[in-house]
């Protein structure tokens, strides 16, 4: 048996959370027209601002954009490894989703969250609550989408 101590990813537990804390994922994640076309058709979103390239040249935005469901999951998904990795109980809800400005192929998010509030739980003991805002900012440092969540998280075991 060796002496070597084991560390193994995870997560935050309840009680690792700081509120006023701002944590920053590494690393960001560029967004492809593969990425795009595919998050999009598994949706079942026929919306042609992210499908049909000649239809988007005539659009405001003279191109085809990233599917604002596909920002958003990403950006949580860029939390994961660095907050709730095998610590989170449950997504508990989103709130004050917005996209101030649009992705477009070829663009990189980069993803920080800040953690607005916590508290326990009144009818899981051993779990709290966890508020988080999550900001995805593009490669010019551009704010491209922002989500309140809530989690319900694991207190650390015993």
């Amino acid at each position: 048996m060796s002496d070597e101590r084991e560390i193994t990813q995870r997560g935050l537990w309840f009680g690792e959370f700081e509120t006023g804390v701002i944590y920053r994922h590494s690393p960001g994640r560029t967004m492809t027209e593969t990425d795009n076309v595919l998050f999009t058709t598994l949706t079942m979103n026929p919306q042609p601002l992210h499908l049909d390239a000649a239809w988007s040249e005539s659009s405001e935005f003279g191109e085809r954009l990233v599917n604002s469901m596909h920002t958003l999951a990403t950006l949580v998904g860029l939390s994961v490894g660095q907050l709730t990795m095998n610590t989170i109980v449950a997504n508990l809800g989103f709130s004050e989703i917005s996209f101030p400005a649009p992705m477009k192929h070829g663009d990189t998010l980069y993803a920080e969250t800040r953690i607005l509030d916590k508290r326990e739980s009144k009818s899981r003991p051993g779990q709290g609550i966890v508020t988080m805002e999550h900001i995805g900012r593009n490669q010019h440092g551009d704010v491209v989408a922002k989500a309140v969540r809530k989690a319900l998280m694991q207190g650390e075991p015993a």
